[in-house]
């Protein structure tokens, strides 16, 4: 395969082909200006450069495309038919930087607006994230809004995840994690359940109750936490029902099957109404809590700002972990 003469060749050292890139782009750049103000040093000028430096860029332009853009008098300085087509082909890319220049502008000082992705794990993203999304699209219209749920950690680079909301305890350095409020997780049993079996009181007897569990996304069951003696302890008693969503794990204990440990936030609605009770409180683990995650706090987005602030005021106002009623401590 020969050479192609036309294009520039790379050795000793220098990339000649990103010099060529470089001087066509400060042409295009100058022609662009000259044509735009009839005049080099108008161009020169709007340019911030000196007269010389534009008609230096222009004459290599020339010599790259081997055509004469301007007709140069020293009254005038007008465009060549071969200017006007190489302008005419310019002008697409200049109308789409100019806009994408006027869009970011418009992003960093008008509304919020464009499209935010959310990630979240079932259960917190359908009965917390999910109803604050109405308040969030009324106050700012001009954002769109994806809520995308999964009981994995996302990525949020990979997944073009905006905002994360993540449980438990976080230690990952590749985010900037905010915590929100802590997370309480409760042993939660049906008052029928109790009145037929009685309820754990320490973490040993629970290995005698039909027990429910959690099966997570990458298919592991969920460990069972607890603090004794001030240290954490994870029992994994047999599983009487396994379930992958925690909704279905809840209506089971909701239903009398066996005792779960799930959410505080997942329970309260039960807790409130009378349908759960809660049992070894005592033991309840520490130094957990609901993250929001995103990725850099430099030039971000006003819509994830306008996000950040707005899920952070509302979650925090939502007391998610309310006081449980105790039948059995």
């Amino acid at each position: 395969m020969k050479a192609d003469p036309q294009l520039p060749r790379v050795g000793d050292g220098h990339d000649a082909l990103n010099a060529s890139f470089s001087t066509s782009y400060a042409g295009v750049l100058a022609f662009i200006a000259v044509a735009a103000e009839g005049s080099f040093a108008r161009a020169g000028d709007r340019l911030g450069i000196g007269r010389s430096a534009v008609s230096r860029s222009v004459q290599k332009l020339e010599n790259q495309l081997g055509v004469r853009l301007f007709l140069r008098t020293t009254r005038s300085t007008t465009l060549t038919g071969e200017g006007r087509m190489f302008l005419e082909g310019c002008s697409p890319g200049v109308d789409r930087i100019l806009q994408a220049l006027e869009q970011m502008r418009e992003l960093r000082e008008g509304p919020p607006r464009g499209h935010l992705r959310i990630g979240a794990s079932y259960g917190f993203g359908r009965r917390v994230i999910a109803p604050l999304l109405a308040a969030f699209r009324s106050e700012y219209p001009e954002v769109s809004v994806e809520l995308l749920l999964d009981e994995q950690a996302p990525d949020l680079s990979a997944g073009r995840i905006d905002v994360a909301f993540r449980d438990g305890v976080l230690d990952d350095s590749q985010v900037i994690a905010k915590q929100l409020v802590p997370m309480q997780v409760v042993v939660c049993a049906s008052p029928g359940y109790a009145q037929r079996h009685g309820l754990p009181a320490t973490v040993e007897e629970l290995f005698g109750h039909a027990c429910i569990g959690h099966r997570l996304a990458g298919g592991r069951l969920r460990r069972w936490a607890f603090r004794v003696d001030g240290s954490e302890v994870h029992p994994q008693p047999d599983a009487a029902l396994v379930f992958n969503d925690a909704d279905l794990a809840l209506q089971a204990v909701v239903d009398g099957l066996g005792i779960a440990q799930l959410p505080g936030y997942q329970v309260r609605d039960a807790l409130r109404a009378g349908t759960v009770l809660t049992c070894l409180d005592r033991y309840a683990p520490q130094d957990r809590g609901h993250y929001l995650c995103y990725l850099s706090r430099r030039q971000l987005p006003k819509r994830i700002r306008a996000f950040i602030d707005f899920s952070t005021q509302r979650v925090r106002a939502l007391e998610l972990d309310t006081a449980a009623q105790r039948a059995w401590a």
